[in-house]
């Protein structure tokens, strides 16, 4: 049996990224019901609305579901509380140290998984015990790696320097591109934007419509001195853009940012202003779709692709 699969108790190999403003419990329980594992993204969520969106998954679906959690927001202690209150079963942490919370969490019977974006983050992560690991790769949406590292290369570079059950995230959204993640040594895949463009996504439609009109430059990465993330380009990033051309510093950039911009755009809708964090695989999302139909997808086109690769194999 798959080693995610197992550890989980899913039916595929399919995790959906637990991305800010996009998201919640409806998303996360029509994922689980579709077979993969469904996480509730806590970045975008004040403690109390996590709690409300955890009780309305555990009612929506009764099989496995998680919670990400990006360790730099000032109320993480507040939120893994309610976390273990609730009886989540499984953690998904980014962007801080995975010491800090990994053997708290087990001790409560949690499985954690950690997301790094390089060989080092992925060996200190195997050190702090983590059940999984994550490999993002330069292609993904929100949030990124200094490195500029992709996914092709990232997985395996992680694969040499762990055991751990590796999953593979960031231009991964068809069964091929999950079929080469395996091959390239992931037991599982983190499917993030694929899942934006679904009915049960709590993003705006017009940001939606947004990542369905996308084509291969509709992305860039930005705020490099702060922290990198891939944003849709529309005004407000072409202003980004012209204040890193003339050396804005970080102050700068902060005030340029501001509050609520990332809300603005994901969740609001301001296609233009806001802030519209997506991968680079949003050039081949053409339709927005349910859940279970982006699933069965995905599958079909994973165990097609892995049986013209044995063809292949045995004509070459």
């Amino acid at each position: 049996m798959n080693r995610i699969c197992k550890l989980f108790n899913i039916q595929y190999p399919i995790i959906q990224g637990g991305m800010i403003w996009c998201s919640g419990w409806e998303l996360a329980s029509a994922v689980s019901n579709a077979g993969g594992l469904g996480l509730i993204g806590a970045g975008s969520m004040y403690p109390d609305v996590l709690r409300k969106h955890i009780q309305k998954t555990k009612k929506t679906t009764d099989k496995p579901f998680g919670v990400n959690v990006p360790l730099l927001y000032a109320q993480t202690e507040e939120i893994m509380q309610i976390i273990i209150d609730e009886g989540v079963k499984v953690v998904f942490t980014s962007a801080g140290n995975p010491k800090t919370w990994t053997k708290h969490l087990q001790e409560h019977g949690i499985k954690v998984a950690h997301v790094v974006s390089n060989s080092k983050f992925a060996a200190k992560a195997d050190e702090a015990g983590v059940d999984a690991i994550v490999a993002e790769g330069f292609e993904a949406g929100g949030h990124n790696g200094r490195e500029e590292t992709t996914t092709l290369v990232l997985t395996p570079v992680v694969r040499y320097v762990t055991a751990k059950p590796l999953i593979a995230a960031g231009g991964i959204a068809t069964g091929r591109a999950m079929l080469a993640a395996m091959i390239l040594g992931a037991d599982a895949v983190q499917i993030g934007s694929r899942f934006v463009a679904s009915d049960e996504a709590s993003a705006h439609i017009n940001f939606k419509n947004e990542i369905v009109k996308a084509h291969e430059g509709s992305t860039h990465l930005a705020f490099k001195k702060i922290v990198p993330v891939r944003l849709i380009k529309n005004q407000f990033c072409n202003d980004v853009e012209d204040a890193e051309s003339k050396g804005a510093d970080r102050e700068q950039l902060s005030k340029l940012l501001g509050k609520g911009r990332a809300k603005l755009g994901m969740f609001e809708g301001d296609t233009e202003n806001g802030e519209l964090e997506i991968g680079q695989i949003s050039a081949l999302i053409n339709k927005i779709k349910p859940v279970k139909n982006i699933i069965s997808d995905i599958i079909l086109e994973y165990k097609t692709a892995k049986e013209q690769l044995n063809h292949i194999r045995y004509n070459f």
